[in-house]
């Protein structure tokens, strides 16, 4: 097989397989809904340690396919519930908040060393193609790799396919980088994966949304209630499907909206988080004339229209909206009598390179704003959950309080934990009995949409994980290359590498609060990223850049602007010109950048050193996107900015030093 097919399939592969373990490892160890960037940090220091291994006489992919199939092993043996015993961060996670499998102190780093490890030996392969060839005709073939990856593996979450077809894929992929009789040794661990995920597949009551790992069986209710089909995500409770007549009979919160209405039924209704359509089933129960459902997850939406004892969503009353519920509050012009934001909290984060979860900016003080603009003149909303603490209900009855202008009606349904909130636009429009005395807690808002954290700061869990993976990562580097100044002719591409990882974090945040935090928008961020890096890479093997601190000061340039625009502003356009805007702030600078960094892959000396500094550079950049947990997303691009900074004032130049590495001999280059 020529180099540049090798090249080809082993970037598709690399990146399909990291798409992989960051979806389907969160479905069996929770902490990984909460924390899939500690994957996508292990994948980057692999692959550059890969790089760094081009020169060893033995192959490693072989060890790779056992590895993968350890890791897969060890996840369905032993999959994590998360005790909610954190006071700075709240998980959403089952009710009686035990422990399952392994503790998270050693669970986390064995997964981020296996992870590291898988990529370490299968991006060896791809390091000794890109070596061969021209270095910019490399790296578009890399980039045109990754790409595939994405649609492939997109295209599979639209299908709704299990994770066997993944298996089959990945097995796939390592047989087709095989050497000469080295299949024989693949077997045994690629069939031990694919037998593996397809036990974990083949259960019909098991589902794979674009989100999650869907769970659901029929339950004999307590009480003579009947029958519900009962729903868990990723392992976790989450809702169920129940009639009216068990939600009357219980007295379930589903019904409390409709008391602080008032005695005349709510004409039009909007739901978020209608789920598998309990809280639409009770609005038709109460009167309304007209319901809006919103649900993002389309499993667990089909599994309402399909399972639901009233089949609300076969209502003729009924329209259902597959989208983000932000994204449904800015595009409407519709107005409600009602809006309920019915348990819309997610299990799971956008994207592995942010923090944001899929509910993230359906709190913020700018999306209250969006909400109270929908409502009638007598319109009333209400919000309830099950909070796990007392200053996240201050948080939001302070949201509710600055928004409307009046004191949220604040109410235990069950428990310490099960609370409603409710307000309307006219004060006086509710009646609230035990109004409790809240704290003011400031809001959070679409620049810093952290609701589950308690104030700003990066908690002690994720500070103590992320200092062991950078020092692990620091002895993984110093064992395979040796004395780390080897790396000193890269060093502006480390920081490159760093800078890049936090632009395409701010591109995904920016466009998840634009357009929703649907998968599809996710991936189509992914992909129009590596689009204009394909084009960028393009335009240098025509075009000699000769001035690259030009280059640069366009660069700081185009982050200025991105700074200047804030998104608030951009919401306020409509769809076309919306994201019209977006794509220049968003891409201007992905462009210029991967211009710049094209022009230096070509000058290197060794190209798989360069990239391999560039990868590492990329999983320092995803450490300190947790920044943004202290200074907000938009303060982001000060630290791009200042990491491009830096990388100007290392780039080599004349009399500086030899672009030169010691461990190995000179690629090929343009």
């Amino acid at each position: 097989m020529g180099a540049a097919r090798r090249l080809f399939i082993a970037s598709g592969l690399i990146l399909f397989l990291e798409l992989c373990l960051i979806r389907w490892s969160g479905a069996n160890v929770v902490h990984l809904s909460y924390f899939t960037n500690f994957i996508l940090l292990g994948s980057f220091l692999g692959i550059g340690l890969g790089f760094l291994t081009i020169r060893w006489t033995f192959s490693m992919l072989t060890l790779s396919t056992y590895l993968l199939a350890g890791y897969v092993a060890l996840i369905l043996v032993a999959p994590v519930q998360i005790v909610r015993d954190f006071s700075e961060l709240i998980f959403f996670t089952a009710i009686d908040g035990r422990l399952t499998g392994l503790p998270a102190w050693l669970m986390l780093p064995l997964i981020f060393v296996f992870v590291t490890a898988i990529f370490m030996t299968l991006a060896q392969t791809m390091g000794r193609a890109f070596a061969q060839l021209p270095a910019l005709a490399a790296y578009r073939i890399d980039i045109l790799g990754s790409l595939t990856g994405i649609v492939v593996f997109s295209g599979l979450s639209f299908l709704g396919w299990p994770p066997l077809t993944w298996g089959i894929l990945v097995a796939a992929g390592y047989l087709c980088l095989q050497e000469r009789g080295q299949w024989r040794k693949m077997v045994v661990p690629l069939g031990a994966i694919v037998i593996l995920l397809g036990l974990e597949s083949l259960p019909a009551n098991i589902r794979w949304s674009p989100y999650y790992k869907v769970d659901f069986r029929r339950q004999l209710l307590a009480g003579g209630l009947g029958e519900a089909t009962v729903v868990q995500v990723n392992g976790i409770p989450h809702q169920s499907a129940l009639s009216v007549a068990a939600v009357e009979q219980a007295q379930l919160v589903y019904l409390w909206p409709y008391e602080r209405y008032g005695p005349q039924p709510p004409s039009r209704v909007l739901v978020i988080g209608a789920g598998t359509g309990t809280d639409v089933a009770t609005a038709l129960a109460k009167g309304a004339n007209r319901v809006e459902a919103v649900e993002i997850d389309p499993v667990l939406a089909k599994l309402g229209r399909q399972r639901h004892p009233d089949r609300p969503y076969d209502d003729p009353r009924v329209q259902l909206w597959l989208t983000d519920g932000r994204a449904f509050l800015e595009q409407t012009a519709a107005v409600y009598d009602l809006i309920v934001f019915a348990l819309p909290d997610s299990l799971t984060l956008v994207a592995g390179q942010s923090s944001l979860r899929l509910e993230s900016y359906m709190f913020t003080r700018e999306a209250i704003r969006a909400t109270a603009k929908k409502l009638a003149p007598e319109g009333v909303f209400v919000m309830y959950n099950y909070y796990r603490r007392p200053w996240l209900i201050d948080r939001l009855a302070t949201t509710l309080q600055e928004v409307f202008g009046v004191r949220p009606c604040v109410e235990r349904v069950t428990g310490e934990t099960d609370v409603m909130l409710s307000v309307a636009l006219r004060p006086n429009r509710i009646t609230c009995p035990n109004q409790d005395q809240r704290n003011a807690v400031p809001p959070v808002t679409d620049d810093y949409p952290f609701l589950y954290l308690g104030q700003r700061s990066i908690p002690t869990f994720y500070l103590l994980t992320l200092l062991l993976i950078v020092a692990f990562s620091g002895l993984a580097v110093r064992r395979v290359l040796g004395p780390l100044r080897q790396l000193r002719p890269y060093a502006d591409l480390f920081w490159m590498g760093a800078a890049f990882l936090l632009l395409e974090t701010k591109n995904v945040v920016q466009f998840a609060l634009l357009f929703g935090t649907t998968w599809i928008v996710n991936a189509l961020v992914f992909a129009g990223i590596l689009g204009v890096v394909f084009l960028a890479v393009t335009m240098a093997r025509h075009l000699i850049i000769r001035r690259l601190e030009w280059w640069y000061g366009a660069l700081l340039a185009s982050l200025l602007v991105a700074w200047l625009v804030p998104p608030g502003w951009l919401l306020r356009l409509s769809a076309g010109p919306r994201f019209l805007a977006a794509t220049v702030l968003a891409f201007a600078p992905v462009f210029i950048a991967n211009c710049i960094f094209a022009s230096r892959l070509r000058a290197a000396a060794s190209s798989t050193a360069a990239l391999a500094a560039n990868l590492l550079g990329a999983m320092v950049g995803g450490v300190l996107e947790y920044t943004s947990l202290v200074v907000g997303y938009r303060y982001l691009l000060v630290l791009i900015a200042a990491c491009y900074v830096a990388a100007l004032w290392l780039m080599p130049r004349p009399g500086r030093h030899q672009d030169r590495i010691a461990f190995g001999a000179t690629d090929a280059v343009e």
